[in-house]
Protein backbone atom coordinates (compact mmCIF):
# COMPACT_ATOMS: atom_id res chain seq x y z
CA UNK A 1 0.00 0.00 0.00
CA UNK A 2 1.16 3.64 -0.96
CA UNK A 3 2.35 5.76 2.40
CA UNK A 4 0.34 8.68 2.52
CA UNK A 5 2.63 11.70 1.76
CA UNK A 6 1.50 13.52 5.53
CA UNK A 7 2.80 9.90 7.24
CA UNK A 8 6.41 10.30 5.89
CA UNK A 9 8.54 12.62 7.30
CA UNK A 10 8.37 15.81 6.16
CA UNK A 11 10.61 18.58 5.25
CA UNK A 12 9.73 22.52 5.68
CA UNK A 13 11.91 24.37 3.52
CA UNK A 14 11.43 28.36 3.28
CA UNK A 15 13.07 31.23 1.20
CA UNK A 16 12.50 35.12 1.08
CA UNK A 17 10.41 34.24 -2.03
CA UNK A 18 8.81 31.08 -2.98
CA UNK A 19 7.79 31.57 -7.22
CA UNK A 20 5.33 28.34 -6.97
CA UNK A 21 3.25 29.15 -10.08
CA UNK A 22 0.00 27.88 -8.45
CA UNK A 23 -2.57 27.09 -10.68
CA UNK A 24 -5.30 29.01 -8.05
CA UNK A 25 -3.30 32.46 -7.86
CA UNK A 26 -3.27 34.03 -4.34
CA UNK A 27 -0.25 35.01 -2.51
CA UNK A 28 2.60 32.97 -2.92
CA UNK A 29 3.50 30.22 0.04
CA UNK A 30 6.13 31.57 2.61
CA UNK A 31 7.26 27.69 2.40
CA UNK A 32 6.67 24.19 1.34
CA UNK A 33 6.81 20.76 3.08
CA UNK A 34 8.26 17.80 0.76
CA UNK A 35 7.67 14.15 1.90
CA UNK A 36 7.82 10.93 -0.36
CA UNK A 37 9.42 13.13 -3.57
CA UNK A 38 6.57 15.47 -3.47
CA UNK A 39 4.95 18.90 -2.54
CA UNK A 40 3.03 17.58 0.72
CA UNK A 41 1.72 21.41 1.71
CA UNK A 42 2.44 24.72 1.13
CA UNK A 43 1.31 28.28 3.21
CA UNK A 44 2.76 30.19 5.98
CA UNK A 45 6.27 28.78 7.94
CA UNK A 46 3.52 28.79 10.99
CA UNK A 47 0.55 26.86 9.28
CA UNK A 48 3.01 23.90 8.20
CA UNK A 49 4.83 23.73 11.61
CA UNK A 50 1.28 23.37 13.13
CA UNK A 51 0.54 21.03 10.06
CA UNK A 52 3.58 18.92 10.86
CA UNK A 53 4.98 19.44 14.29
CA UNK A 54 8.82 18.46 14.95
CA UNK A 55 9.59 18.43 11.45
CA UNK A 56 12.94 19.65 9.97
CA UNK A 57 13.40 23.17 8.47
CA UNK A 58 15.81 24.46 6.13
CA UNK A 59 15.73 28.35 5.74
CA UNK A 60 17.42 29.60 2.48
CA UNK A 61 16.90 33.22 3.79
CA UNK A 62 17.30 35.56 1.03
CA UNK A 63 16.75 33.53 -2.14
CA UNK A 64 14.46 32.91 -4.44
CA UNK A 65 13.14 29.41 -4.63
CA UNK A 66 11.01 28.71 -8.22
CA UNK A 67 9.75 25.07 -9.69
CA UNK A 68 12.84 22.85 -11.17
CA UNK A 69 14.07 24.25 -14.42
CA UNK A 70 12.90 22.12 -17.39
CA UNK A 71 14.91 21.81 -20.71
CA UNK A 72 12.62 20.08 -23.51
CA UNK A 73 15.31 19.42 -25.61
CA UNK A 74 19.20 18.94 -24.99
CA UNK A 75 21.52 15.80 -26.49
CA UNK A 76 22.23 13.87 -22.72
CA UNK A 77 23.51 10.88 -24.36
CA UNK A 78 26.11 13.26 -27.26
CA UNK A 79 27.07 15.35 -24.48
CA UNK A 80 28.59 12.95 -22.22
CA UNK A 81 30.55 11.49 -25.37
CA UNK A 82 31.68 15.23 -26.16
CA UNK A 83 32.57 15.79 -22.85
CA UNK A 84 35.16 12.77 -23.14
CA UNK A 85 37.00 14.48 -25.82
CA UNK A 86 38.01 18.35 -26.64
CA UNK A 87 35.92 21.23 -25.82
CA UNK A 88 36.98 23.56 -28.91
CA UNK A 89 33.85 25.75 -28.09
CA UNK A 90 34.89 29.56 -28.45
CA UNK A 91 35.08 29.48 -24.41
CA UNK A 92 37.72 27.08 -24.64
CA UNK A 93 39.56 28.58 -27.79
CA UNK A 94 40.53 31.78 -28.65
CA UNK A 95 41.50 31.24 -32.61
CA UNK A 96 42.01 28.93 -34.82
CA UNK A 97 45.62 28.37 -34.08
CA UNK A 98 44.74 27.86 -30.32
CA UNK A 99 41.92 25.22 -31.54
CA UNK A 100 45.08 23.30 -33.90
CA UNK A 101 46.83 23.64 -30.26
CA UNK A 102 44.48 21.68 -28.61
CA UNK A 103 44.28 19.28 -31.27
CA UNK A 104 48.57 19.28 -31.41
CA UNK A 105 48.32 18.17 -27.99
CA UNK A 106 45.86 15.80 -27.72
CA UNK A 107 47.81 14.31 -30.85
CA UNK A 108 50.86 14.05 -28.96
CA UNK A 109 49.44 11.75 -26.46
CA UNK A 110 47.67 9.56 -28.72
CA UNK A 111 48.45 6.33 -30.10
CA UNK A 112 49.65 6.09 -33.69
CA UNK A 113 46.79 6.12 -35.58
CA UNK A 114 44.28 7.00 -32.85
CA UNK A 115 41.07 9.46 -33.33
CA UNK A 116 41.13 13.08 -32.57
CA UNK A 117 37.76 14.53 -31.48
CA UNK A 118 36.69 17.41 -30.91
CA UNK A 119 33.16 19.58 -30.83
CA UNK A 120 31.62 23.47 -29.84
CA UNK A 121 33.36 24.31 -32.74
CA UNK A 122 32.02 27.92 -33.41
CA UNK A 123 33.47 28.91 -37.37
CA UNK A 124 31.67 32.36 -36.94
CA UNK A 125 33.84 33.49 -33.23
CA UNK A 126 37.12 31.44 -33.89
CA UNK A 127 37.22 31.64 -38.10
CA UNK A 128 37.30 29.22 -40.78
CA UNK A 129 38.94 25.58 -40.62
CA UNK A 130 39.44 23.64 -43.63
CA UNK A 131 40.79 19.51 -43.98
CA UNK A 132 44.51 20.91 -44.73
CA UNK A 133 44.40 23.17 -40.99
CA UNK A 134 44.09 19.27 -39.23
CA UNK A 135 46.63 18.16 -41.20
CA UNK A 136 49.24 20.16 -40.42
CA UNK A 137 48.13 19.60 -36.73
CA UNK A 138 47.38 15.98 -36.34
CA UNK A 139 49.20 14.45 -39.48
CA UNK A 140 49.73 10.87 -38.09
CA UNK A 141 45.68 10.97 -36.88
CA UNK A 142 42.03 10.87 -38.44
CA UNK A 143 40.60 14.23 -36.94
CA UNK A 144 37.09 15.04 -36.68
CA UNK A 145 35.68 18.53 -35.54
CA UNK A 146 32.05 18.52 -35.26
CA UNK A 147 30.79 22.35 -35.34
CA UNK A 148 28.68 24.18 -32.78
CA UNK A 149 25.00 23.51 -34.33
CA UNK A 150 25.76 19.92 -34.92
CA UNK A 151 24.88 19.79 -38.40
CA UNK A 152 28.32 19.91 -39.97
CA UNK A 153 32.00 19.05 -39.28
CA UNK A 154 35.72 19.04 -40.36
CA UNK A 155 37.71 16.21 -41.22
CA UNK A 156 40.92 15.99 -42.07
CA UNK A 157 42.89 13.88 -45.06
CA UNK A 158 43.52 11.01 -42.75
CA UNK A 159 39.57 10.85 -41.02
CA UNK A 160 38.36 11.34 -44.92
CA UNK A 161 40.55 8.41 -45.83
CA UNK A 162 39.04 6.20 -42.90
CA UNK A 163 35.49 7.50 -43.89
CA UNK A 164 36.45 6.15 -47.30
CA UNK A 165 35.49 9.45 -48.52
CA UNK A 166 37.53 10.61 -51.91
CA UNK A 167 37.17 13.32 -54.51
CA UNK A 168 35.08 11.25 -56.57
CA UNK A 169 32.53 9.95 -53.67
CA UNK A 170 28.81 10.84 -53.67
CA UNK A 171 27.14 12.65 -50.68
CA UNK A 172 24.42 10.58 -48.91
CA UNK A 173 20.74 11.77 -49.50
CA UNK A 174 19.86 15.06 -47.33
CA UNK A 175 24.27 15.43 -47.23
CA UNK A 176 26.82 16.99 -48.84
CA UNK A 177 30.50 17.74 -48.68
CA UNK A 178 31.98 20.85 -48.92
CA UNK A 179 34.97 21.81 -51.53
CA UNK A 180 37.31 24.84 -51.91
CA UNK A 181 36.96 27.13 -54.69
CA UNK A 182 39.29 24.47 -56.74
CA UNK A 183 36.53 22.30 -56.22
CA UNK A 184 38.59 19.95 -53.71
CA UNK A 185 37.25 18.53 -50.76
CA UNK A 186 37.63 21.07 -48.30
CA UNK A 187 36.72 18.27 -44.92
CA UNK A 188 33.94 19.50 -44.00
CA UNK A 189 31.15 16.89 -43.79
CA UNK A 190 27.30 18.50 -43.61
CA UNK A 191 24.39 16.90 -41.82
CA UNK A 192 23.96 13.27 -43.35
CA UNK A 193 27.44 13.11 -44.23
CA UNK A 194 27.98 14.56 -40.59
CA UNK A 195 25.02 12.11 -38.96
CA UNK A 196 25.93 9.15 -40.27
CA UNK A 197 29.50 8.81 -39.11
CA UNK A 198 29.11 10.45 -35.47
CA UNK A 199 25.30 10.54 -34.12
CA UNK A 200 24.75 6.67 -34.50
CA UNK A 201 21.05 7.18 -33.26
CA UNK A 202 20.54 8.68 -37.00
CA UNK A 203 22.82 6.38 -38.92
CA UNK A 204 21.26 5.43 -42.31
CA UNK A 205 25.30 3.98 -43.21
CA UNK A 206 25.50 1.26 -41.01
CA UNK A 207 27.77 1.23 -38.01
CA UNK A 208 29.65 4.44 -37.50
CA UNK A 209 33.59 3.95 -38.09
CA UNK A 210 34.23 5.93 -35.25
CA UNK A 211 35.54 3.89 -31.89
CA UNK A 212 32.81 3.36 -29.47
CA UNK A 213 33.66 4.60 -25.74
CA UNK A 214 33.14 2.02 -23.13
CA UNK A 215 30.08 1.98 -20.66
CA UNK A 216 32.48 2.98 -18.19
CA UNK A 217 34.00 5.95 -20.17
CA UNK A 218 30.02 7.00 -21.25
CA UNK A 219 28.96 6.94 -17.64
CA UNK A 220 31.60 9.11 -16.14
CA UNK A 221 30.67 11.67 -18.77
CA UNK A 222 27.18 10.99 -18.33
CA UNK A 223 27.90 11.87 -14.56
CA UNK A 224 29.67 14.87 -15.55
CA UNK A 225 27.44 16.54 -18.09
CA UNK A 226 24.77 16.15 -14.89
CA UNK A 227 26.46 17.56 -12.45
CA UNK A 228 27.43 20.58 -14.95
CA UNK A 229 23.67 20.63 -15.32
CA UNK A 230 22.28 20.49 -12.06
CA UNK A 231 24.88 23.35 -11.23
CA UNK A 232 23.01 25.72 -13.73
CA UNK A 233 19.55 24.61 -11.97
CA UNK A 234 17.99 21.81 -14.04
CA UNK A 235 15.96 18.88 -12.57
CA UNK A 236 14.83 17.67 -15.57
CA UNK A 237 15.24 17.25 -19.47
CA UNK A 238 14.35 15.67 -22.48
CA UNK A 239 17.46 14.00 -24.35
CA UNK A 240 15.50 14.79 -28.22
CA UNK A 241 17.77 11.73 -30.02
CA UNK A 242 18.14 8.93 -27.97
CA UNK A 243 18.97 5.57 -29.18
CA UNK A 244 19.16 1.25 -28.00
CA UNK A 245 22.32 2.17 -26.72
CA UNK A 246 21.75 5.57 -24.77
CA UNK A 247 18.56 4.19 -23.44
CA UNK A 248 21.07 1.33 -22.09
CA UNK A 249 23.02 3.54 -20.70
CA UNK A 250 20.85 5.86 -18.85
CA UNK A 251 18.35 2.56 -17.28
CA UNK A 252 22.62 1.19 -16.22
CA UNK A 253 23.08 4.74 -14.39
CA UNK A 254 19.82 4.15 -12.93
CA UNK A 255 20.39 1.15 -11.81
CA UNK A 256 23.56 1.87 -9.94
CA UNK A 257 21.37 5.54 -8.57
CA UNK A 258 23.60 7.65 -10.31
CA UNK A 259 20.63 8.84 -12.48
CA UNK A 260 19.81 11.79 -10.43
CA UNK A 261 17.75 13.87 -13.76
CA UNK A 262 14.43 13.04 -14.88
CA UNK A 263 15.19 12.41 -18.31
CA UNK A 264 12.67 11.90 -21.21
CA UNK A 265 13.50 10.54 -24.53
CA UNK A 266 12.58 11.16 -28.21
CA UNK A 267 14.00 8.48 -29.70
CA UNK A 268 15.25 8.14 -33.38
CA UNK A 269 12.77 7.38 -36.03
CA UNK A 270 15.50 4.98 -37.46
CA UNK A 271 14.49 3.10 -34.80
CA UNK A 272 10.76 3.29 -34.12
CA UNK A 273 10.02 -0.03 -35.90
CA UNK A 274 11.82 -2.17 -32.64
CA UNK A 275 9.73 0.12 -29.81
CA UNK A 276 6.05 -0.60 -32.29
CA UNK A 277 7.53 -4.55 -31.99
CA UNK A 278 7.88 -3.62 -28.39
CA UNK A 279 4.54 -1.91 -27.98
CA UNK A 280 6.81 0.71 -26.48
CA UNK A 281 5.82 4.45 -26.90
CA UNK A 282 4.83 7.95 -25.85
CA UNK A 283 4.76 8.26 -21.64
CA UNK A 284 6.25 4.31 -21.34
CA UNK A 285 8.23 4.45 -18.39
CA UNK A 286 8.21 6.59 -14.74
CA UNK A 287 8.84 9.75 -13.21
CA UNK A 288 12.98 9.60 -13.25
CA UNK A 289 12.89 8.08 -17.06
CA UNK A 290 10.13 8.18 -19.21
CA UNK A 291 9.93 7.62 -23.19
CA UNK A 292 8.23 11.03 -24.70
CA UNK A 293 7.86 10.14 -28.47
CA UNK A 294 10.15 10.05 -31.48
CA UNK A 295 12.14 12.12 -32.93
CA UNK A 296 12.59 12.64 -37.19
CA UNK A 297 14.08 15.32 -39.00
CA UNK A 298 13.38 17.82 -42.11
CA UNK A 299 16.11 20.38 -42.19
CA UNK A 300 19.14 21.29 -41.02
CA UNK A 301 20.73 24.40 -38.44
CA UNK A 302 20.15 27.77 -37.53
CA UNK A 303 23.97 28.38 -36.64
CA UNK A 304 24.88 25.86 -39.67
CA UNK A 305 23.12 28.05 -41.62
CA UNK A 306 21.84 24.67 -43.17
CA UNK A 307 17.82 25.38 -42.54
CA UNK A 308 14.99 25.28 -45.55
CA UNK A 309 14.02 28.51 -46.08
CA UNK A 310 11.39 30.16 -48.11
CA UNK A 311 13.45 33.05 -49.10
CA UNK A 312 17.13 32.79 -49.63
CA UNK A 313 19.60 33.28 -46.55
CA UNK A 314 20.37 37.60 -46.51
CA UNK A 315 23.87 36.67 -47.17
CA UNK A 316 23.80 34.31 -50.05
CA UNK A 317 21.68 32.80 -52.19
CA UNK A 318 21.15 29.51 -50.93
CA UNK A 319 18.03 28.02 -49.70
CA UNK A 320 19.06 25.46 -47.10
CA UNK A 321 18.66 21.66 -46.93
CA UNK A 322 15.56 19.15 -46.22
CA UNK A 323 16.87 16.28 -45.39
CA UNK A 324 13.87 14.04 -45.61
CA UNK A 325 11.90 13.49 -48.64
CA UNK A 326 8.88 14.84 -48.36
CA UNK A 327 6.80 11.24 -49.13
CA UNK A 328 9.36 9.59 -46.01
CA UNK A 329 8.27 12.31 -43.74
CA UNK A 330 4.58 12.53 -44.78
CA UNK A 331 5.08 8.61 -43.98
CA UNK A 332 6.95 8.76 -40.90
CA UNK A 333 4.12 11.05 -39.28
CA UNK A 334 1.78 8.83 -40.66
CA UNK A 335 2.99 6.07 -38.59
CA UNK A 336 3.15 7.33 -35.36
CA UNK A 337 0.81 9.37 -35.24
CA UNK A 338 -1.59 6.31 -36.22
CA UNK A 339 -0.13 4.42 -33.19
CA UNK A 340 -1.14 7.41 -31.13
CA UNK A 341 2.09 8.46 -29.76
CA UNK A 342 4.03 11.70 -29.81
CA UNK A 343 6.87 13.20 -32.79
CA UNK A 344 9.07 15.47 -32.56
CA UNK A 345 10.28 16.72 -36.15
CA UNK A 346 13.33 18.81 -36.30
CA UNK A 347 12.54 22.10 -38.56
CA UNK A 348 13.98 25.39 -38.45
CA UNK A 349 12.96 27.02 -41.19
CA UNK A 350 9.84 28.68 -42.19
CA UNK A 351 9.54 26.10 -45.43
CA UNK A 352 10.26 23.06 -43.18
CA UNK A 353 7.43 23.68 -40.59
CA UNK A 354 5.00 24.32 -43.28
CA UNK A 355 6.09 20.79 -44.12
CA UNK A 356 5.90 19.52 -40.91
CA UNK A 357 2.44 21.04 -40.71
CA UNK A 358 1.16 19.58 -43.87
CA UNK A 359 2.40 15.97 -42.35
CA UNK A 360 0.86 16.86 -39.19
CA UNK A 361 -3.07 18.21 -41.04
CA UNK A 362 -2.51 14.64 -43.58
CA UNK A 363 -2.15 11.88 -40.28
CA UNK A 364 -4.88 13.89 -38.32
CA UNK A 365 -7.35 14.19 -41.24
CA UNK A 366 -6.58 9.93 -41.41
CA UNK A 367 -6.65 9.09 -38.29
CA UNK A 368 -7.89 12.04 -36.15
CA UNK A 369 -6.66 11.53 -32.25
CA UNK A 370 -7.51 14.80 -30.71
CA UNK A 371 -5.56 15.83 -27.34
CA UNK A 372 -2.52 14.19 -29.19
CA UNK A 373 -0.20 16.59 -29.35
CA UNK A 374 2.63 16.72 -31.88
CA UNK A 375 6.00 19.19 -31.48
CA UNK A 376 8.42 21.09 -33.66
CA UNK A 377 11.72 21.14 -32.37
CA UNK A 378 13.02 24.22 -33.22
CA UNK A 379 10.10 25.91 -34.93
CA UNK A 380 12.77 28.83 -35.51
CA UNK A 381 11.61 30.83 -38.26
CA UNK A 382 7.40 31.80 -38.43
CA UNK A 383 4.59 33.45 -39.49
CA UNK A 384 0.98 34.07 -39.08
CA UNK A 385 -0.11 31.14 -41.03
CA UNK A 386 2.18 28.99 -38.93
CA UNK A 387 0.74 30.30 -35.62
CA UNK A 388 -2.19 29.55 -36.86
CA UNK A 389 -2.16 26.23 -37.62
CA UNK A 390 -0.07 25.31 -35.15
CA UNK A 391 -2.86 26.52 -32.51
CA UNK A 392 -5.89 24.77 -34.46
CA UNK A 393 -3.40 21.16 -34.63
CA UNK A 394 -2.41 21.91 -30.61
CA UNK A 395 1.23 21.68 -32.13
CA UNK A 396 4.18 22.16 -29.20
CA UNK A 397 6.69 24.71 -30.01
CA UNK A 398 9.96 24.06 -28.51
CA UNK A 399 12.26 27.22 -30.23
CA UNK A 400 15.94 28.22 -29.15
CA UNK A 401 15.93 29.96 -25.68
CA UNK A 402 19.52 31.03 -25.78
CA UNK A 403 20.44 31.28 -29.81
CA UNK A 404 19.96 35.60 -29.73
CA UNK A 405 22.31 35.53 -25.99
CA UNK A 406 24.73 33.37 -27.90
CA UNK A 407 24.68 34.23 -31.83
CA UNK A 408 23.72 37.68 -31.00
CA UNK A 409 23.89 40.24 -34.53
CA UNK A 410 25.30 36.99 -36.48
CA UNK A 411 21.60 36.51 -36.76
CA UNK A 412 20.83 39.81 -38.23
CA UNK A 413 23.57 39.13 -41.24
CA UNK A 414 22.52 35.39 -41.80
CA UNK A 415 19.04 35.82 -41.94
CA UNK A 416 18.20 40.19 -42.11
CA UNK A 417 16.93 41.68 -39.40
CA UNK A 418 13.00 41.23 -40.57
CA UNK A 419 13.45 37.78 -40.51
CA UNK A 420 14.78 37.87 -37.18
CA UNK A 421 11.64 39.55 -35.80
CA UNK A 422 9.94 36.41 -36.42
CA UNK A 423 12.45 34.15 -35.23
CA UNK A 424 12.45 32.34 -31.95
CA UNK A 425 9.17 33.81 -31.57
CA UNK A 426 8.43 33.25 -27.71
CA UNK A 427 6.27 36.88 -27.40
CA UNK A 428 4.06 35.41 -30.53
CA UNK A 429 4.02 31.91 -30.00
CA UNK A 430 2.32 33.28 -26.23
CA UNK A 431 -0.08 35.43 -27.62
CA UNK A 432 -1.41 33.28 -30.03
CA UNK A 433 -1.87 30.37 -28.01
CA UNK A 434 0.54 28.21 -29.05
CA UNK A 435 2.33 25.94 -26.00
CA UNK A 436 6.02 26.77 -26.34
CA UNK A 437 8.61 24.97 -24.10
CA UNK A 438 12.66 25.78 -23.01
CA UNK A 439 14.91 24.64 -24.94
CA UNK A 440 18.93 25.04 -25.35
CA UNK A 441 19.89 22.22 -27.64
CA UNK A 442 23.15 21.63 -25.84
CA UNK A 443 25.64 21.07 -27.30
CA UNK A 444 24.25 23.38 -30.01
CA UNK A 445 23.73 26.20 -27.60
CA UNK A 446 24.71 26.54 -24.33
CA UNK A 447 23.14 24.83 -21.50
CA UNK A 448 22.34 27.40 -19.31
CA UNK A 449 18.56 28.19 -18.48
CA UNK A 450 18.80 31.54 -16.68
CA UNK A 451 20.80 31.84 -19.82
CA UNK A 452 18.20 30.98 -21.54
CA UNK A 453 16.00 33.01 -19.74
CA UNK A 454 17.35 36.21 -19.96
CA UNK A 455 17.43 35.61 -23.93
CA UNK A 456 14.01 35.56 -24.30
CA UNK A 457 13.69 38.71 -21.68
CA UNK A 458 16.31 41.19 -23.58
CA UNK A 459 16.47 39.62 -27.36
CA UNK A 460 20.53 40.65 -26.80
CA UNK A 461 24.01 39.23 -27.76
CA UNK A 462 25.71 38.33 -24.86
CA UNK A 463 28.60 39.39 -26.67
CA UNK A 464 28.04 42.14 -28.81
CA UNK A 465 24.70 43.97 -27.39
CA UNK A 466 23.09 43.53 -30.76
CA UNK A 467 19.10 43.49 -30.22
CA UNK A 468 17.57 40.73 -32.45
CA UNK A 469 14.03 40.53 -33.39
CA UNK A 470 13.16 42.95 -30.56
CA UNK A 471 9.48 42.31 -30.99
CA UNK A 472 9.56 38.97 -29.60
CA UNK A 473 10.75 40.05 -26.33
CA UNK A 474 8.89 38.17 -23.05
CA UNK A 475 8.91 39.06 -19.61
CA UNK A 476 10.72 37.25 -16.92
CA UNK A 477 8.17 35.48 -15.81
CA UNK A 478 6.94 34.23 -18.77
CA UNK A 479 10.08 32.79 -19.30
CA UNK A 480 10.30 31.33 -16.21
CA UNK A 481 6.83 29.35 -17.04
CA UNK A 482 8.89 28.74 -20.43
CA UNK A 483 11.31 27.04 -18.66
CA UNK A 484 8.89 25.00 -16.24
CA UNK A 485 5.33 24.57 -17.35
CA UNK A 486 5.72 24.68 -20.82
CA UNK A 487 8.61 22.26 -20.82
CA UNK A 488 6.30 20.06 -18.98
CA UNK A 489 3.79 20.51 -21.42
CA UNK A 490 5.98 19.31 -24.18
CA UNK A 491 7.04 15.79 -22.70
CA UNK A 492 3.14 15.24 -21.41
CA UNK A 493 3.91 16.03 -17.53
CA UNK A 494 1.98 19.12 -17.14
CA UNK A 495 0.16 17.38 -14.26
CA UNK A 496 3.12 17.00 -12.01
CA UNK A 497 5.51 19.14 -13.09
CA UNK A 498 6.18 23.09 -13.27
CA UNK A 499 4.90 24.06 -10.11
CA UNK A 500 5.35 24.15 -6.17
CA UNK A 501 1.83 22.37 -5.28
CA UNK A 502 0.65 19.65 -2.97
CA UNK A 503 1.13 16.32 -4.86
CA UNK A 504 3.65 17.80 -7.43
CA UNK A 505 7.34 16.44 -7.34
CA UNK A 506 8.85 18.17 -5.27
CA UNK A 507 11.72 19.38 -7.89
CA UNK A 508 13.12 23.06 -7.27
CA UNK A 509 16.16 25.43 -7.85
CA UNK A 510 17.32 27.75 -5.55
CA UNK A 511 18.41 30.88 -7.20
CA UNK A 512 20.46 33.85 -5.27
CA UNK A 513 18.34 36.56 -6.52
CA UNK A 514 14.43 36.89 -7.58
CA UNK A 515 14.80 37.53 -11.30
CA UNK A 516 11.46 38.23 -12.18
CA UNK A 517 12.73 42.11 -10.07
CA UNK A 518 16.33 41.90 -11.33
CA UNK A 519 17.92 44.03 -14.09
CA UNK A 520 16.79 41.41 -16.85
CA UNK A 521 20.46 41.57 -18.17
CA UNK A 522 21.67 40.14 -15.09
CA UNK A 523 19.27 37.06 -15.45
CA UNK A 524 22.49 34.66 -16.53
CA UNK A 525 24.48 35.89 -13.58
CA UNK A 526 22.29 34.73 -10.64
CA UNK A 527 23.82 32.22 -8.80
CA UNK A 528 22.57 29.33 -8.27
CA UNK A 529 22.72 28.06 -5.27
CA UNK A 530 20.79 24.49 -4.38
CA UNK A 531 19.07 22.34 -6.70
CA UNK A 532 16.56 19.71 -5.46
CA UNK A 533 14.66 16.50 -7.67
CA UNK A 534 12.09 14.84 -5.60
CA UNK A 535 13.21 16.70 -2.87
CA UNK A 536 16.94 15.01 -2.71
CA UNK A 537 19.13 17.95 -3.13
CA UNK A 538 21.68 16.94 -6.16
CA UNK A 539 23.56 20.04 -5.90
CA UNK A 540 24.46 22.70 -3.52
CA UNK A 541 26.87 25.75 -3.95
Amino acid sequence: MTQNLHELRPVIYRAARILSQQARGGPEPEAIAVAGGRIAATGTASQLRERFPGAEEVDFGDAALVPGLNDAHIHLAIAAEDLLHLDLSAGAVSSIEDLLGQVRAEAAHAEPGEWIRGSRYDDTKTGPLTRWDLDRAAPGHPVLVVQVAGHWGVANSAALRALHIDEDSSPPDGGDFGRDADGRLDGRLVERALMNVVYPATARGGASPLPASSPQEKLRGLARAQRQWHAAGLTSVCDALIAPEDISLLRQARARDELTLRVGMLLSIDHYAAAQALGVGSGFGDDMLRLVGVKAFVDGAIGGRTCLLAEPYADSDGHGLQTTPTEELFSQVRAVHGDGNRIGVHANGDAAIRLVLDAFEAAQREVPRPGLRHRIEHCSIVDAGILKRMRELGAVAVPFAGYVAYHGGALNRWYGPDRAERMFAHRSFLDAGVAVAGSSDYPCGPYQPLLGIQSMVTREGMDDGVPVGATQRISAEEALAVFTLGSAEAEGTGHVKGRLEPGWLADFTVLGEDILTIDPGGIASVPVRATYVGGECVHEA
